[in-house]
């Protein structure tokens, strides 16, 4: 774009995009080919895709359906682009946004291996400072992070890390060129990536030793081949799908259920938990059985107690099936897998119990628990990320009157609406901090059209910014803290409230209201329903 051309002649660049990912390309193709804006985007990969970039482990897919784990704002796209199964392996969703970043010139705005390592908001020129980890640094109006809800590595270390003489993994930085075939495999972490590669690498292993702190409940993914017609089919009624999981809860393609579980037999119940067990699918057994698994104690223990009944059947030694066995609450991220609790019954595979006999110290030749030594070739974290708000933490990122993200957040993320921050002005955020808990690709179309919005109109009226009250800042947390307060979720010791990492604060860190719900606020909040106030020149609740 010529420098005539500029909203903000002075400036580097009209806007910068950090990420590479959905939200990312999204928010440049916005900004940049539908605005007319000058953006320049970093990523600190070598290429696009964001989480689907360093996620190569084994058996890596979206447990999102295939038809509905893409954009939706083109449909010429979603016509010419296809699939062969009804969930995308890593390497198709890769495929997928690069063809996306050439369909839509995108590369042409984007520096790659370039992470960013702070970001200084200026309040005499109101623009953004923003240095990458290469000493270059550029000014832009506006800011627009799309860092990745789950891409901010969570790795445990333990006493001997740096003496163990095998290899080290951690499944969110996975290199090419790995080869398990026949060695000595542990893997640490049983949530759903540790789920997908456990049942993905067991076959290639010598021995695979899974050492499992908390069992999981999960039920069969459903993956299958799907026909040239089925997927014809999905595409004749794409306007009709697209409107069903804009407006629904979770936003995976499905219908949600209104049906509480005790308004039906005990027969009846058992026969819906067996045909979604059947059908597949982690959110579509906890949200497409019965409407109140997430809400009620009661209607929960009864979807537990059929998972439970499933592993007892599924796994042959009973004393591995009652380690598999979890006995709190069906209240963590639902999960779903393609063999995972049948992989207990090869010969190869063992399972240890770090609860009861917790990690000590890596050695030289494995991992040693208060059981005793495992000996390993090979020692594979699957132990997740830092989620939420883990890469912001990480960079240095300063607000209005220098306030640091770090001091910010203190007791918790804050997040308007997962978007935006007071005391960040300008500053806009794609899957921040209290965004909707849903499939997060149709969530991220939400919220990037809505940034869009914001910036169109604050160039056509002259703004210089824009950042939300503190009372509608306080007034969203607590509607999310609320919400999050009447599900089974917050009972739950797991990564969605920060338990995952020591020392980080238990916090609300989601809308738990659906995506539907939460577009209506975002309708609410548009710039139609928002105040520009003069006085700070920011924007205002009426």
């Amino acid at each position: 774009m010529s420098e005539n051309n500029r909203v903000n002649v002075g400036l580097d660049f009209d806007a910068v995009v950090i990420g590479a990912g959905f939200g990312g390309l999204y928010a440049v193709h916005k900004l940049q080919n539908e605005l007319g804006l000058s953006v320049c985007g970093y990523e600190k990969g070598g290429d696009v895709g964001g989480t689907w970039y360093w996620n190569r482990y084994p058996g890596a897919l979206s447990d999102s359906e295939s038809f509905v784990y893409r954009y939706s704002f083109d449909k010429e796209l979603l016509q010419e682009w296809t699939w062969e199964s009804n969930y995308l392996t890593q390497k198709e969703v890769l495929n997928y946004l690069t063809h996306v970043a050439e369909r839509y010139d995108l590369y042409r705005s984007y520096q790659f291996n370039r992470e960013i390592k702070a970001a200084q908001y200026n309040e005499e020129g109101d623009y953004w400072e923003v240095t990458t980890d290469k000493g270059d640094t550029v000014t832009a109006k506006y800011l627009v992070t799309g860092l990745g809800l789950l891409s901010s590595t969570n790795k445990p270390m333990f006493k001997g890390n740096e003496i163990f003489q095998g290899e080290q993994y951690h499944t969110g930085a996975w290199p090419d060129g790995v080869s398990l075939e026949g060695k000595r495999v542990g893997v640490i972490g049983t949530g759903s990536t540790g789920i997908q590669l456990i049942t993905a690498i067991a076959p290639q292993c010598g021995h695979l030793t899974v050492f499992q702190r908390t069992p999981q409940y999960s039920v069969p993914l459903g993956k299958r081949p799907q026909s040239e017609e089925e997927i014809n089919e999905i595409k004749a009624n794409y306007d009709k799908i697209w409107d069903q999981v804009k407006n629904s809860a979770t936003a995976f393609g499905y219908e949600e259920s209104d049906v509480p579980a005790f308004s039906v037999s005990e027969e009846e119940r058992e026969r819906i938990f067996e045909e979604y067990w059947n059908k597949g699918n982690g959110f579509r057994f906890m949200f497409g059985t019965f409407g109140d698994i997430a809400t009620d104690t009661e209607a929960n223990e009864a979807a537990a107690s059929f998972i439970r009944k499933k592993i007892n059947q599924i796994v042959k030694d009973k004393e591995t099936a009652e380690k598999l066995t979890p006995q709190e609450l069906y209240a963590r991220r639902p999960a779903a897998d393609n063999g995972y609790y049948e992989t207990f019954n090869r010969g190869n595979v063992s399972l240890v119990d770090v609860k009861q006999n917790p990690i000590q110290e890596l050695t030289p030749k494995g991992v040693k628990t208060t059981d005793g030594e495992y000996d390993l070739d090979v020692l594979i974290y699957a132990t997740g990320f830092d989620a939420v708000e883990g890469n912001y933490v990480k960079m240095d990122l300063r607000g209005r009157n220098g306030v640091a993200i770090q001091d910010k957040w203190e007791d918790g993320p804050t997040g308007y609406l997962g978007i935006m921050n007071t005391d960040f002005p300008n500053m806009f955020m794609i899957l921040g901090p209290n965004g909707p808990f849903t499939n997060l690709v149709p969530t991220i179309g939400t919220q990037v059209e809505w940034i869009s919005d914001m910036v169109k109109q604050m160039v056509e009226n002259n703004l210089n910014t824009v950042e939300p009250t503190a009372d509608a800042e306080s007034e969203w947390l607590e509607t999310c803290r609320t919400i999050a307060d009447a599900t089974v979720f917050s009972s739950a010791q797991s990564w969605i409230f920060g338990a995952n990492v020591p020392g980080k604060k238990s916090a609300v860190r989601f809308y738990m209201g659906g995506l539907g719900n939460f577009r209506k606020f975002l309708e609410e909040s548009s710039i139609e329903g928002l105040v520009f106030n003069k006085e700070r020149n920011k924007v205002t609740q009426e």
